[in-house]
């Protein structure tokens, strides 16, 4: 059990330690790749690169990127773990897998110190967002190979009473929350808002009935849109918060406050972050306001010691002070570079698209789904994009609705769409990770 203190608001290392902290600790994290990782051993001897050139956190940027791909091929190699893995498997308490929504799966094995090291941040990520011994939090995520399902470690960890329900079970969840009285929940932005429907056609109420005062989103981008944000708190009359981890680095690293201005970094003492230019590779300058691609150097790991790992997170980071109190810097993700349309050279992210349609609510049920007739990213204007629309619209509101649709859009995200409303109800809703795209170009393969 944390301490007092620890349940009112997590401990992180003073800020001005942090740097002696992770200097030390990245001496000896490589140390320990450079004595033990045949992987990065080959690695950086190709790269030209010997021990004595890393002796402080600023050496980072001489080291190559580590890319997913390299992963995947590292497993395939050397299964079930890969190259990578430093571990010996009688040492690995658990296993992990990333869902592998943009190819093939790959596994992330833990010890018993990796699984300490993440519980540690899972309860200050909790704690974060405002969960105490009182709290009493159902979880309607993957409770399987899902990292994130480690979140449960966190939660008892601070106190408080967890109530692992997952997914495929949306009546289930329901009945949880209403004989626990549950005030927390934990979900899917997209599970929040087909969670919202399910209420009230099956229970014949509205979702703020259920006296959930917090939710916590993640698993995908949503949380931090303000029209997506917007709707989920007045379906359910609660605060939305959310949290953002990394399957190959820890389930949690990026915590939401009270506050609601941006997650807060809770590993500075086990994570080394960089932001990058993801098209350069140049780390971007400090400044208040940064954007870029989210590049994470593991600095106590045992089993999966990634080094300089591009996430391919973009994100926008806030450095000023927080009212909260804490001193940590935080960020928003606002897409990711595997996601993003180049439509006729302007980016454009589908979480982009959809918070834009949400704020056409109650005209728009904020679903959509970009039809792709060719293989991204690029695409060819008009990007054709499905929306539903309300029940109750008249043709010639529909009509009104699909010119505004396409204006915001272009005004907004400075390219031309060919909207298509489609009837309530009529595109399909996620449990876990709701899919924004139909692949058409796919069938044509």
């Amino acid at each position: 059990m944390i301490s007092e203190k620890e349940k009112e608001e997590y401990i992180e290392p003073d800020i001005n330690e942090v740097e002696a902290i992770q200097s030390q600790k990245l001496q000896k994290q490589m140390d320990y790749i450079f004595g033990k990782s045949n992987f990065y051993q080959t690695k950086f001897e190709k790269a030209g690169i010997a021990r004595a050139d890393i002796q402080k956190i600023f050496d980072l940027d001489k080291l190559p990127f580590t890319y997913k791909d390299e992963i995947r091929e590292s497993q395939n190699t050397q299964p079930p773990l890969g190259l990578h893995a430093v571990a010996e498997m009688k040492d690995i308490i658990r296993v992990h897998s990333s869902s592998g929504t943009t190819g093939r799966p790959t596994y992330v094995g833990i010890t018993r110190h990796d699984y300490d090291v993440w519980t540690e941040m899972l309860a200050r990520a909790a704690a974060t967002h405002g969960l105490t011994e009182e709290s009493k939090a159902v979880f309607a995520m993957g409770l399987s190979f899902f990292v994130g399902s480690s979140f449960k470690d966190g939660i008892e960890r601070l106190g408080a009473t967890f109530i692992p329900v997952g997914t495929g079970a949306s009546d289930r969840v329901i009945r949880s929350i209403i004989d626990f009285e549950a005030d927390v929940l934990f979900c899917t932005p997209s599970y929040a808002s087909y969670l919202a429907e399910f209420v009230r056609k099956n229970y014949n109420m509205e979702p703020s009935e259920l006296g959930i005062k917090l939710m916590s989103v993640g698993g995908e981008p949503g949380g931090g849109l303000p029209e997506v944000r917007k709707r989920i708190e007045q379906d359910w009359g609660c605060k939305v918060v959310e949290a953002m981890g990394n399957a190959d680095m820890a389930p949690v690293i990026f915590s939401e406050c009270q506050e609601q201005n941006g997650m807060h970094f809770v590993g500075s003492d086990y994570i080394i972050c960089e932001i990058i230019d993801p098209e350069t590779g140049e780390v971007v300058p400090h400044s208040d306001q940064m954007e870029g691609e989210l590049v994470y150097t593991a600095i106590d790991r045992e089993c999966v010691p990634l080094v300089r790992f591009r996430t391919r997170d973009l994100v926008q980071v806030d450095t000023t002070p927080c009212k909260c109190g804490r001193h940590s810097f935080r960020l928003r993700c606002v897409g990711r570079t595997d996601d993003m349309l180049i439509v006729r050279g302007v980016n454009v992210f589908p979480s982009a698209i959809k918070d834009i349609v949400n704020s056409f609510r109650p005209k728009t049920t904020g679903e959509i789904r970009i039809v792709l007739n060719e293989k991204p990213p690029l695409a060819e204007p008009p990007l054709p994009i499905k929306v539903e629309y309300a029940k109750d619209l008249s043709a010639e509101e529909m009509g009104s609705l699909k010119k505004e649709l396409e204006s915001m859009l272009r005004s907004k995200l400075f390219f031309s769409a060919d909207v298509q409303l489609v009837p309530e109800e009529s595109l399909p809703r996620f449990e876990m990770k709701a899919k924004l795209t139909e692949d058409v170009y796919k069938q044509n393969c």
